[in-house]
């Protein structure tokens, strides 16, 4: 009954003390689980055994979410453990073909840009923070069109994952996730990480693309010499087998490994995005660039940022991110899609936004608020008719432990709402934060999806490159009109 358990690393941990795992790829809801249905269950069914008991913890689960209003966040897998092993041999084994198919640059890019649009849990994004938890049959299936053996390893999977629930907003969830670094968060995470990996060749993956990350993006002389010797896996060098005991024992080590992870910083200025036609605004008012080689195996995701200048112009308020971007990964060809709509609150205040996850169906947005003086994060569900459903507030990510916060508080009558706003010194980027007016909560708010107000506005395309960094292009002045229409000029 805890957040972001349903992982491969926790059930290969258990699988030593227990025939079945239950446990939820996502945050779970301060109200937890049903204890009351899971003991009237065994009482009524005392020889029920784990699978039928883990059933009975995800059914009682989601009805509990459903009746509070959390049914769209919610996840819940029952997981065979005595199918575990099986399960981990064959993934070892598409790992292996991953990691060497990945030694092409083009092909590493393209299972990255993958990767990067798999269902992931607990935030992910740059205003919450980062648990890297992404959904393991996603990432199989990513890199399937690259890597042999997707079919059998989804196969096993599928014995191992009994039963699972998933509300709206993972509908694609396969039921367990897997460590993966969506954001490099420093030596500590990694080395935690390398503990408990469940694959050398998925390990060496990570490792790999950790290297290009201070390395510039060359990994041409990587070596993975410290993970295998004589094709045997001997990343647990630090434990020394007892005969006597049939035991290991963890000896004292002053290993740094990972350390060399805490040399990459994100610039913002990635050498690796390089560009065929740089951007610029063509005769028709449009914001456009095209990738050359090079650029395109190196990008991740393209996406925008939306700006607005203080009134002193001394400061960029930043409103957020926006996909309203239209790029062919075909080509390489990129240019603005952008209409000049925003969330708002009812009272007309534009939202900082920040996008946590993109679906047939609906977009999942986060927004820094002051919520009776707190600083919390709003979530925002846009629908697919345009309609926003507020999802409920929560406090983030912990950026010292990594842990995600467990309760999303529903708003009630009274609370005061304070938008919350990042800013950027003009001349030297120094960041800062602005805040908006209050707001009062009063009945259900209605969150708008409305063109912004009047003005001038700006606007960046970023792309992110696959070993972490992102390039932020030249700002362009955008203006919204009484209309509502939308120019790009220099």
């Amino acid at each position: 009954d805890a957040c972001l358990m349903g992982t491969v690393e926790t059930a290969n941990v258990l699988a030593s003390y227990a025939d079945y795992m239950c446990a939820s790829e996502e945050s779970i809801p301060g109200s937890g689980w049903n204890y009351t249905a899971i003991g009237n269950f065994l009482a009524a069914h005392p020889d029920a055994d784990g699978a039928a008991l883990g059933q009975l913890v995800c059914d009682s689960f989601y009805s509990d979410c459903k009746a509070n209003g959390y049914t769209d966040s919610a996840t819940m897998s029952v997981i065979d453990l005595g199918h575990l092993d099986n399960f981990l041999v064959t993934f070892n084994d598409f790992a292996r073909n991953m990691y060497k198919a990945g030694s092409d640059e083009a092909v590493f890019s393209s299972m990255v840009r993958g990767i990067v649009q798999v269902d992931n849990f607990g935030g992910n994004n740059s205003a919450e923070g980062y648990t890297n938890m992404v959904d393991l049959g996603g990432i199989i299936a990513a890199c399937a069109p690259w890597t042999d053996g997707a079919d059998e390893t989804m196969a096993a999977m599928d014995d191992v994952v009994i039963y699972n629930i998933a509300g709206s907003s993972h509908y694609a969830a396969s039921g367990l996730s897997i460590y993966y670094p969506l954001s490099i968060q420093g030596s500590s995470e990694l080395s935690t990480f390398g503990d408990i990996c469940v694959s050398p060749y998925y390990l060496a993956f990570v490792d790999r693309q950790g290297y290009g990350s201070v390395n510039g993006g060359d990994i041409s002389d990587y070596s993975d010499d410290h993970l295998f010797q004589d094709g045997v896996w001997q990343w647990y060098s630090n434990y020394n087998y007892d005969e006597n005991t049939g035991t290991y024992e963890e000896e004292e080590t002053t290993d740094t490994y990972w350390d060399y992870i805490d040399d990459f910083e994100q610039t913002g200025e990635s050498p690796l995005i390089t560009f065929e036609y740089e951007p610029q605004l063509d005769e028709e008012g449009t914001y456009w660039f095209v990738l050359d080689d090079n650029g395109y195996d190196n990008a991740a995701d393209v996406y925008a940022y939306v700006f607005e200048l203080s009134a002193d112009e001394e400061d960029f308020i930043e409103l957020g991110e926006t996909y309203d971007v239209y790029v062919d990964w075909d080509t390489g060809y990129v240019c603005d899609y952008f209409d000049g709509y925003w969330l708002s609150l009812p009272d007309g205040q534009n939202l900082a936004t920040y996008i946590v996850e993109v679906a047939e169906d609906h977009i999942i947005y986060t927004s820094p608020i002051l919520l009776n003086d707190e600083e919390m994060f709003l979530r925002l569900r846009q629908n697919e008719d345009w309609s926003v459903t507020i999802e409920g507030v929560w406090d983030g990510i912990d950026s010292e432990s990594g842990a995600a916060d467990r309760d999303m508080i529903k708003l009630q009558e009274g609370d005061v709402i304070v938008p919350m706003y990042y800013s950027y010194t003009t001349d030297d980027f120094e960041e800062g934060y602005y805040v908006g007016w209050e707001y009062v909560v009063h009945g259900t708010p209605e969150i708008e999806y409305a063109i912004m107000e009047a003005g001038d506005y700006l606007y960046a395309f970023c792309i992110d490159d696959v070993f972490g960094d992102y390039y932020m292009t030249d700002f362009i002045m955008f203006n919204v009109d009484d209309n509502g229409d939308v120019y790009f000029y220099e």
